[in-house]
């Protein structure tokens, strides 16, 4: 008894260090983000940095400026973009699967959703450059298809395999007395899916949206390689945008240690730091609310 006692307590006490550890590392890039980015704002006021548009580090006949606006309006407008192709596409999916597909079906898709999500962002920025980017220049009649529409369907696709496995499981999670009650009462299977097992399945699902995001927002190559990665405050989907993440990995590599520039980058960094957290700080507690719901 004493030795089970014991090793309960071993196995707490590690899965209790480990919690720790995230919360840790977690505390710990905060920290780092915010040190880095302090001295940017010793020489550029916050407001000037999130509501300017000009960014122009490395002016040489007039002031070098930091303004992140563009940045930060082409990266919502690109995971927006994203998700009206992907919520769609992945709620009828994940509703697919759960009510309609069959045990068979299941078995195939299931493991086809799941490669999808492992394909490197890489090869789906390759894919965009080759494939997506030209088919876009055709139909709208553009020079180039490197543009935020290439990029939201680039990032719909990387945020499907979340949308849907996430919606999936909270459709499956519905009571079954739900949809015999509904099914009793005379609804038809589509009714009891869209009035009854949706609803119901909300906060799950929304959280699912919300990781699908959150994924779209914090992604680099795949928007680097298929944007066009032009500074600029977009108007049109089909104009060329850069993304806060595709100019750190662009201008980080070469810029001076120790420079204003250099810290700017870090403060671009904690802006996306924050927005990732708060969009997954949302998605917990839809996913909690629904948990509470289902119980």
């Amino acid at each position: 008894m004493a030795h089970n006692r014991l090793k309960d307590n071993l196995i707490h006490g590690l899965f209790f260090l480990n919690g720790m550890l995230v919360v840790v590392a977690l505390i710990g890039i905060f920290v780092l983000l915010v040190t880095k980015a302090a001295p940017a704002f010793k020489e550029v006021s916050l407001s000037q940095f999130l509501f300017s548009a000009n960014w122009n580090p490395t002016a040489t006949f007039v002031p070098a400026s930091y303004g992140m606006k563009s940045m930060l309006v082409s990266t919502i407008f690109v995971s927006i973009g994203a998700l009206a192709i992907a919520i769609p596409l992945g709620i009828g999916a994940a509703a697919y699967l759960s009510d309609v597909a069959g045990r068979r079906t299941r078995e195939i898709v299931k493991p086809v959703i799941e490669i999808l999500a492992g394909i490197p962002s890489v090869v789906i920025g390759f894919l965009g450059i080759v494939l997506v980017g030209p088919m876009i220049a055709r139909v709208f009649h553009i020079p180039n298809g490197l543009n935020a529409l290439n990029g939201s369907i680039l990032l719909a696709v990387m945020a499907l395999p979340t949308i849907i496995s996430m919606s999936e499981d909270a459709l499956n999670g519905v009571p079954k007395s739900f949809e015999e009650a509904s099914l009793a009462l005379g609804a038809t299977k589509w009714q009891t899916l869209i009035r009854v097992k949706i609803p119901a399945a909300l906060s799950g699902i929304i959280a699912a949206c919300m990781l699908g995001m959150g994924r779209a927002i914090g992604e680099t190559m795949t928007v680097l390689m298929a944007t066009g990665c032009a500074i600029a405050m977009p108007k049109s989907f089909l104009q060329s945008v850069q993304t806060m993440t595709s100019t750190i990995a662009i201008e980080l590599g070469e810029v001076p240690y120790d420079t204003t520039h250099y810290y700017a980058l870090f403060g671009i960094g904690l802006v996306l730091f924050i927005i990732t957290f708060v969009i997954n700080m949302i998605s917990d507690i839809a996913l909690h609310r629904y948990e509470r719901v289902i119980k």
